[in-house]
């Protein structure tokens, strides 16, 4: 399977602007296989009700049927179904939860498109694509922002994306790469799958379903088409300044030297985003003048310290260092601490009769997760206060489960360093890491 799917490959970095035919073979028993242990072992169930614990019972013999029914055109996906998680600004997201079978054809699918598009899509392209992350954006980010010349930031956030997606277009975006008509069409068969709420299925004609194998990688194939390749075509020919992109997912960040050049690009991607009926949200994008001069520049025009964006579940200000030079900080949004927080909260309460081992070992896992992602340089005060605001949760859920417990702060605080992590820095400063990733 990796040798057929590096030949696909290899032919896709030679025939950049053909389409590539004979891909569903790529599909077989041994893609299922890997594409089926890629899945989180603890997801939740579809509309099918079936665990992934459930489909190891008779996999080979399961993954043989699935073979036959997707080669002969027998396969016809379920509807996904609805689910809502709360979101940080106190809305809720909506997901879309595929039935089992469907994302392990997903994922087969997902194995394949990758082989083509991987070396399609832009470097400054970071979401879901295979080797990279949410810190390699934020290293690429901050290396710009402190050596490069920045004095202004577009903080961009596409409205609704992952529902507003028009399915019309992606197919068209599809078949530019995509030859076999098989492929295009098994999409096209999750797209109209429909999502099942409250007993209703409902088909709409826009959105990938957020929440499915599939959906990130569409996403990208949008955004490659209607953002990165023409944002990189206006940073060659129109920009007068410096120009710096960044994109996670739907989640893009503009660096610019002039102003006149990020005025300018806004109206124009506005415009852009609007031709592929997208939209961008009015109270989450913003112009901010931003760098290592903005605050000398803001204070002589009688203003006050440079704006803040946020980026990848971090505020970043424009600090100065302990030499009074100019620092790059990241800290951690104040609105994503505090859902985390009450998240933490409310499972304290769930798990009030744990023995203390119990719980420790629960809030370790929950803190330890908390700092591999925030224990970046410059975060460690942000760290710390977590830690302090979840062991006074953690007192106060033991003082609630006895009238006459005497759980005060010397004892939960000697309880608490034998089971939650202390803070500490486990991420290098972004430039030395990001030089090791691109040693350019």
């Amino acid at each position: 399977m990796t040798q057929s799917l590096d030949r696909v490959r290899k032919a896709a970095r030679l025939r950049k602007k053909e389409q590539l035919t004979a891909l569903f073979h790529h599909i077989n028993v041994d893609s299922l296989r890997t594409a089926y242990y890629a899945l989180k072992r603890k997801a939740a169930p579809g509309v099918d009700g079936v665990k992934w614990q459930d489909y190891e019972a008779d996999l080979e013999p399961r993954l043989e049927a699935l073979h036959r029914r997707v080669h002969r055109g027998a396969y016809h996906p379920q509807p996904s179904r609805r689910t809502y998680i709360p979101k940080a600004d106190g809305r809720q997201r909506p997901l879309a939860i595929v039935a089992m079978e469907d994302k392990i054809v997903q994922g087969a699918t997902v194995m394949v498109l990758n082989a083509i598009y991987e070396g399609d899509f832009c470097g400054f392209s970071y979401g879901f694509r295979p080797g990279r992350g949410p810190h390699d954006a934020i290293d690429a980010l901050c290396t710009a922002i402190g050596k490069r010349k920045v004095n202004w930031i577009i903080d961009a956030d596409i409205q609704n994306f992952f529902g507003a997606v028009s399915q019309s277009w992606l197919v068209r975006f599809l078949e530019h790469r995509i030859g076999d008509k098989r492929i295009t069409r098994l999409i096209q068969k999750w797209l109209k799958a429909g999502i099942l709420e409250d007993g209703v299925v409902t088909v709409d004609d826009k959105g990938t379903g957020q929440g499915s194998v599939i959906s990130p990688l569409l996403g990208n194939i949008y955004l490659h088409y209607v953002l990165d390749l023409w944002a990189d075509r206006w940073r060659q020919r129109e920009a007068t300044g410096d120009m710096i992109i960044v994109r996670y997912a739907d989640d893009t960040v503009f660096a610019f030297e002039q102003e006149d050049d990020a005025r300018r690009f806004l109206d124009a991607m506005r415009a852009r985003l609007e031709e592929f009926e997208l939209s961008l949200h009015p109270d989450k994008t913003q112009l901010i003048e931003f760098g290592r001069f903005a605050a000398t520049r803001r204070k002589r025009r009688g203003l006050g310290k440079p704006e803040t964006f946020a980026f990848m579940g971090f505020t970043f200000i424009c600090g100065k260092s302990r030499q009074g030079l100019f620092q790059l900080k990241r800290k951690t949004r104040s609105d994503r601490m505090r859902m985390k927080l009450q998240e933490i909260k409310e499972e304290l309460r769930r798990r009030r009769h744990q023995s203390i081992p119990e719980q420790g070992r629960w809030l370790r896992q929950v803190v330890e997760g908390h700092i591999r992602y925030f224990a970046v340089p410059t975060n460690r005060r942000a760290i710390g206060h977590f830690r302090l605001h979840v062991i006074d949760l953690w007192r106060r859920a033991l003082k609630r489960r006895s009238q006459k417990d005497k759980t005060t702060w010397t004892r939960i605080t000697r309880i608490s360093d034998g089971w939650i992590p202390k803070p500490r820095i486990l991420h290098p400063w972004p430039d030395a890491r990001f030089a090791v990733t691109h040693p350019r």
